[in-house]
């Protein structure tokens, strides 16, 4: 098996973390280009097509550029854009979010990472629509919040360069009021709803960490679900699971805060249902890293996945 590995796109924030987790790894080889060859067509297909695996961490048109230079059909694809994460063909590359979601990784020859908002939100809302406590049709909304570091290298410096033009100080800001994050699209087809939710994402003034929330009038659907069902489903929808945990019902009533950062460098991600049974509504939340499990960490358990390797090698 070829376990040669070419990170496309290797000097932005996602392409540098997934170097930076494989860097110790001695089962692998991580080719690396100078920044001439880097910008060199011919040599960027040569270390693609000699890979084993290619992982693209490249702006969208970039990415389909460079699934379109393989020739050599061995090559194995984990794409980081948004551009495959509904295209057929492609396995979703949320080994937890399906039954029989881990053989497909295994098998596949194009993997496509979810993004990090997406990841929270259809952790949440899938296994509820596959229980069938939550109707396809029902109408959502999703609330969420990122460190800066989702957006890139631009952003960090808007946030961190006091020399940038573009600098601020802004503690919390909201951002899509078009309605048409690139998210969504992945969202709504994964999840299994009929509808696009209504998505409002904002950025703090921290690093890494994120918080996804779904909130729910249980009144309103269907059979009035429990938040005891809701929660037994998503147990037991990840039972075993190594990077997804669904907090009990104890922990979650005995919590007054939730913190974004709490699950910053793991690929770990947590799940929480904060109810009021007296108004029948609860908050579907999910805590994960945006860099971890929300991006380079998932790269590095599908790539573990799709080599025949421990999901948890070189993230544990």
């Amino acid at each position: 098996m070829n376990k040669r590995v070419f990170i496309d796109g290797a000097a932005g924030t996602t392409g540098l973390e997934i170097r930076e987790r494989l860097a110790s790894r001695a089962d692998l080889t991580v080719v690396q280009l100078s920044d001439a060859d880097r910008k060199d067509v011919r040599a960027r297909k040569q270390a693609i097509n000699d890979a084993g695996v290619v992982i693209l961490c490249l702006p969208d048109a970039a990415a389909k550029e460079a699934v379109s230079l393989i020739d050599n059909p061995a090559v194995r694809v984990i794409d980081a854009s948004t551009a495959h994460r509904v295209a057929p063909g492609w396995a979703f590359g949320f080994p937890e979010y399906e039954p029989g979601n881990y053989q497909a990784i295994a098998a596949a020859g194009r993997v496509t990472n979810p993004g990090c908002y997406a990841t929270g939100f259809i952790a949440l809302v899938r296994p509820l629509i596959r229980a069938g406590l939550l109707p396809p049709e029902t109408p959502l909304s999703v609330n969420a919040v990122s460190g800066y570091s989702g957006g890139g290298k631009p952003m960090i410096a808007e946030f961190e360069d006091k020399n940038s033009p573009d600098y601020v100080e802004t503690v919390v800001r909201s951002y899509a009021l078009t309605l048409a994050h690139k998210h969504v699209p992945e969202m709504t087809e994964r999840s299994g709803l009929k509808h696009p939710p209504v998505f409002a994402p904002s950025v703090g003034r921290y690093y890494r960490g994120m918080i996804v929330e779904v909130p729910l009038q249980l009144w309103s659907l269907p059979g009035r679900p429990r938040a005891t069902e809701l929660r037994g489903a998503l147990a037991d929808a990840y039972q075993g699971r190594r990077f997804v945990e669904v907090a009990g019902a104890d922990e979650a009533a005995g919590l007054k805060t939730l913190d974004a950062e709490l699950l910053k460098n793991t690929n770990r991600m947590k799940l929480y249902v904060f109810a009021n049974e007296k108004t029948q509504q609860v908050r579907l939340a999910a805590v994960l890293d945006n860099l971890g499990k929300g991006a380079s960490g998932a790269a590095v358990q599908n790539l573990n996945i799709m080599l025949g390797l421990p999901e948890t090698t070189g993230l544990v």
